[in-house]
């Protein structure tokens, strides 16, 4: 019986989330890996999406709070010349730019981003977990319902291109809590004028934690002591954990 509910594990894993699978289904996965008892995750990823998903067990549940507040860090690659509902590429085709359109100049992009640095309003996007009258947007959109939607103020501490092809950029985004990648995404190609999307995104930071310092599912769920990868509570930085919470780190 006592197998089945788990072990008692504390500690924070920095899981590298596939494409394909929903942040739940993953950090489920990575449980059933652990073999962990109480587990949660501190920040949603699309499942297109891929990269850091930051894993708490047992007491480190704790900083999940503090984890959600987090500046956060993104590879985002946008596809120019489509706009889609979604604004990503699992979305449908809302806008086309016309057949001439052959891309965008760099000069043309670096002139559209410079507006998307620093303290900015931002639209959240209908498909997101956003809730109105108890039920999430999504569900509305699925619907074909577009609400009205207030502009929340976020903060892009960092936007830069990494790569360039006229057709497509890959570029760095540095932001606040609540930002949607996807949203800013699609402000920038109508900016352009010619729409754009998102066909590739991946999460490099949360907070003081790196992607580099992650493992990969597939690699986690092959391991025969997959516990070792967990950083203990004595490794997270201190401002992440509540007040109360530090005399129990002590007793560890």
């Amino acid at each position: 019986m006592a197998s089945r509910r788990g072990q008692m594990l504390d500690g924070v894993l920095l899981l590298d989330k596939p494409e394909g699978l929903s942040s739940n289904h993953a950090l489920q996965r990575a449980k059933r890996a652990m073999d962990a008892r109480k587990a949660g995750h501190t920040g949603t990823l699309d499942p297109f999406a891929t990269g850091l998903l930051v894993c708490c067990f047992g007491r480190a549940t704790k900083i999940s709070a503090s984890m959600l507040n987090a500046d956060k860090t993104y590879l985002a690659t946008l596809r120019f010349g489509e706009e889609t509902d979604s604004g990503d590429l699992t979305g449908n085709v809302t806008f086309q730019a016309p057949p001439s359109f052959e891309g965008v100049t760099r000069e043309a992009l670096e002139a559209a981003v410079a507006g998307f640095r620093g303290e900015i309003d931002q639209i959240p996007p209908m498909y997101s977990a956003l809730k109105r009258d108890g039920k999430p947007l999504y569900e509305y959109a699925r619907q074909g319902i577009e609400l009205e939607r207030p502009a929340r103020q976020v903060t892009i501490h960092q936007l830069e291109t990494e790569s360039f092809t006229g057709q497509e950029a890959q570029v760095l985004v540095r932001c606040s809590k609540g930002t949607y990648i996807r949203t800013l995404a699609q402000d920038i190609g109508r900016q352009l004028g010619c729409g754009a999307h998102l066909v590739a995104l991946r999460r490099t930071q949360v907070g003081p934690f790196e992607l580099k310092d992650g493992i990969a599912l597939d690699a986690l769920q092959t391991m025969s002591a997959p516990q070792t990868t967990l950083l203990a509570l004595d490794a997270v930085p201190a401002d992440l954990l509540p007040a109360g919470f530090k005399l129990l780190k002590d007793e560890l």
